[in-house]
């Protein structure tokens, strides 16, 4: 549970929705390219430049959202599409 002008979107909003978010460990999912580039990673092969960031595992994220609506301080009601997470998957 959140306040809407927590959400960082810009709205101006005192009230409060529940946002959805994917968390969790995602290693049983790894794949042979995962393995594959965690190995090179461990051994120096392949070294990411400073701006990057090379992940050897696929990562929880959503796959379905949800749109939350919530009333501003102007008493109009808002709609944020695609904000709370619906479904969750391994990805990658």
């Amino acid at each position: 549970m959140v306040k809407v002008r927590d959400l960082g979107l810009g709205f101006n909003s005192d009230e409060i929705v529940l946002f959805k978010y994917c968390s969790g460990s995602c290693h049983r999912a790894r794949s042979n390219y995962d393995l594959t580039l965690g190995s090179l990673l461990r051994q120096q092969l392949i070294t990411p430049g400073p701006q990057e960031r090379v992940l050897s595992h696929p990562c929880c994220r959503p796959t379905r959202y949800e749109a939350v609506s919530f009333m501003d301080v102007e008493n109009t009601w808002q709609t944020v599409e695609k904000l709370s997470a619906a479904e969750c998957r391994c990805i990658g």
